[in-house]
């Protein structure tokens, strides 16, 4: 259980305060409520695009916002997810200021340092990007196709964080500013300060800094329409795509729409992935990598997702083998776990594997998932900074018929989007059936 404070200024910014002592550093968190199911189609990657927009300066600090803060000894990065972005650093105690200010002025005075130059530079940094990590990367495009294929048109996970190229290149000036004062100010925004600081002079400080930004227009509500909750998979083995690409082994994917965030079915699914793919005694790399040698590696994770959440198990072939080799032996491993479910040691064994992992986020103070970023997650997500402790609970609650029941039901072959990606040329190794993937 973390200790924390919660405070709500005037201008709906939500403020938490967690105090510890023990090392002379401060991590300052801000996770704005906004990501790319909050763009509209056409406009695609403004959310991501900010997230390199903000350290460009803004009207006070009309330069790079990592020199100043690195030369008073911080860390400091940020991160974009369909979901929301996010915003930290963790300086010494004697920057906290520095950092608080900073981070204030972006979120208030972006807009008059936000030049078509700037813009120019970071869609063509952001393109660049999406050539690297997708475009020009093994397997890179998979992720784009399984979206599109799991999320129909129209929906808010259609499509991925980067957004299209077209979309970036046709945002102008005045719709990236439009999208930055709905989505960027105070009453969309959670700040944690965390770690040597005493509550209330840490409370005073965010009000110095923050009370004078005015509250923003209320956030449009995501819609998500009965028709495009998931796409119709009426096909009996679901629906199958190739996809040809730059690559020595082909590779399957086996993805499913699952249950959203914290909703029931969710912690689950993550206990089913552990299940089939965590550690060298889980059931798929026992089978597959270990005794019958079909592929080089194997993994499944649960994408706990706001509004809804996705399931996708990949395996990369070994040399000599095939994808419907792997296909076949991943189904006999999810039909005998439907069947009968896992046994009690696999369930101590996952449960053991969780409890740790939270342990581990409570490590750190600062950074991509410490106490600052949990912190944020929660109250973000449920409102609630302290939700670990019902989070923890969830797992905890969690029983071997439970995870029978969704390996029975989710992971069923007939809501499944089955992708192989092959070598060039070679698309007859693809899963019978397949079409071809079409990626922009």
């Amino acid at each position: 259980m973390l200790d924390y404070t919660k405070h709500t200024l005037e201008n709906g910014l939500d403020v938490i305060v967690h105090e510890d002592h023990r090392c002379p550093i401060v991590a300052v968190n801000l996770w704005y409520h906004v990501g790319s199911k909050n763009e509209q189609p056409g406009r695609t990657g403004l959310a991501h695009l900010f997230e390199h927009l903000m350290f460009e300066g803004s009207a006070h600090h009309d330069s790079g916002y990592f020199t100043p803060l690195q030369q008073a000894g911080a860390a400091l990065n940020g991160s974009t997810s369909c979901d929301r972005t996010n915003y930290w650093e963790v300086v010494p105690t004697s920057a906290l200021d520095l950092a608080l200010w900073l981070e204030s002025d972006r979120m208030g005075y972006l807009l008059p340092a936000l030049t078509a130059a700037k813009l120019e530079n970071q869609r063509e940094v952001v393109l660049n990007e999406r050539r690297q990590q997708y475009e020009n990367r093994p397997y890179g495009m998979a992720l784009m196709v399984l979206m599109a294929a799991l999320f129909p048109p129209g929906h808010p996970y259609h499509g991925t964080t980067i957004g299209e190229p077209a979309d970036l290149q046709a945002a102008t000036l005045e719709e990236v500013h439009a999208f930055f004062r709905t989505y960027y100010h105070p009453g969309n925004v959670s700040l944690t300060v965390a770690g040597d600081v005493e509550t209330g002079d840490a409370l005073a400080r965010v009000r110095r800094y923050f009370e004078e930004i005015p509250a923003g227009p209320p956030i449009p509500p995501v819609v998500v329409g009965a028709e495009h909750v998931t796409r119709n998979l009426a096909a009996p083995d679901g629906v199958r795509f190739v996809l040809e690409d730059r690559v020595e082994l082909p590779r399957l994917y086996l993805a499913w729409c699952t249950p959203r965030l914290f909703a029931d079915g969710d912690a689950g699914m993550d206990i089913l992935a552990e299940v089939l793919t965590g550690g060298k005694t889980s059931r798929l790399y026992r089978t597959l990598v270990h005794e019958r040698r079909i592929a080089t590696d194997v993994s499944a994770a649960q994408g706990s997702r706001e509004l809804a959440g996705w399931f996708c198990i990949t395996a990369t072939a070994a040399p000599g083998y095939e994808v419907d080799e792997l296909e076949r032996a991943i189904g006999d491993e999810l039909a005998a776990l439907a069947a009968t479910g896992p046994d009690p040691g696999e369930i101590e064994r996952c449960l053991t594997q969780v409890e740790a992992q939270f342990v581990y986020s409570l490590q750190t103070v600062g950074g991509f998932s410490g106490r600052s970023d949990q912190l944020n997650a929660y109250n973000v997500y449920t409102g609630d900074p302290g939700f670990m402790e019902q989070d923890r609970a969830r797992y905890r609650e969690a029983t071997a018929d439970q995870v029978r029941v969704l390996a029975a039901t989710q992971l069923t072959p007939g809501g499944r989007v089955a992708l192989s990606v092959v070598p060039h040329g070679a698309a007859g190794r693809a899963l019978v059936g397949s079409t071809a993937a079409r990626v922009s």
